[in-house]
């Protein structure tokens, strides 16, 4: 019996930025994406639940290290909800738990319930999470129909807007920082309605520092990699991308030769306090470094990688 052949993987360094398709998790759009690149190493910066579609910046290699940073930032969503109807995954994947007929709802009834739920608020995450309780996680346990009380945790929700509407759906803008479920903000603003909501659709347009994406589809990809490694690659942005939006420190070479080594350094004439990327005469990215008032540098992540 013939066996295919084994995947040769590699060390690969860089960032993707997949246009994640419907009904794959975060999980499986990774993995197809490794495999493509044959890349050793990989990791995703926060989970697209299966009907979520959109930006999913994929690290790979040496970027890894920034996708807790990934995870953390700012996101914007295009999102989708049904009024009238409760469902117990908040989203139409789960069973409905409870219809109710829909209110007379003018724009200025619906603008009052945005604002309320705008800026720091506090959000209680949806059983059918990933959020871990008592070491395990909370669809385990929802699917066994454990009820379990989850405490709110607070949420920053920068935006919120209503692009357009129908008899019985909502079309929003979200921007939001980190650990917000869309799928809680659909039911907690269909509940303050008087109606209940739940997710119908859902699309991350951007993930801070990529607010203008240039996505690639795994179907590209696949085609990409077809053509040979030139094309594949083209779509691999560098590590640093990950840092585009900070300051850039260009270091000298006794700089840059201590900071390889782990060693804190400080600056003569210290630039202003902050998180910034340090470079390398050659390009190469050293580390993502934190300057305090003083001109010291912390450096929270180091990276080994030749020169962009």
């Amino acid at each position: 019996m013939n066996r295919p052949p084994r995947i040769k993987h590699r060390d690969l360094h860089g960032i993707v930025l997949l246009d994640k398709p419907l009904g794959l998790s975060s999980n499986q759009a990774l993995q197809s994406v490794r495999r493509l690149l044959r890349a050793v190493k990989g990791g995703h910066t926060g989970a697209l639940d299966p009907l979520a579609t959109g930006l999913l910046p994929l690290c790979f290699g040496e970027a890894t290290k920034l996708a807790g940073s990934l995870l953390g930032a700012r996101k914007a969503y295009l999102a989708e909800c049904r009024l009238g109807i409760t469902t117990d995954t908040a989203d139409r994947e789960g069973e409905i738990v409870r219809q109710r007929p829909l209110p007379a709802l003018d724009e200025a009834t619906i603008e009052a319930a945005l604002a309320r739920l705008r800026g720091c608020i506090l959000q209680v995450p949806p059983m059918y999470s990933a959020l871990k309780r008592d070491g395990e996680r909370l669809y385990a346990k929802a699917r066994r129909g454990e009820s379990v009380e989850v405490p709110p945790r607070e949420v920053e929700i920068h935006q919120l807007e209503l692009l357009g509407r129908t008899d019985d759906t909502l079309t929003l803008l979200v921007e939001c920082g980190s650990g917000t479920y869309v799928r809680s903000l659909a039911a907690d603003l269909g509940e303050d309605l008087g109606c209940g909501a739940h997710l119908t659709a859902l699309r991350r347009l951007w993930v801070e520092p990529f607010r203008e994406p240039h996505m690639v589809t795994l179907e590209q990809l696949q085609q990409a990699a077809e053509q040979g490694d030139e094309a594949l690659l083209a779509w691999l942005l560098p590590v640093s991308a990950g840092l585009s939006d900070l300051p850039v420190l260009q270091l000298d070479e006794l700089q840059s030769m201590a900071i390889a080594r782990g060693q804190q350094i400080e600056l003569p004439q210290a630039p202003p306090t902050g998180r910034c990327a340090a470079f390398a005469k050659d390009g190469a990215l050293l580390a993502l470094l934190e300057l305090d008032d003083s001109g010291r540098a912390r450096i929270l992540r180091g990276f080994n990688l030749p020169p962009d």
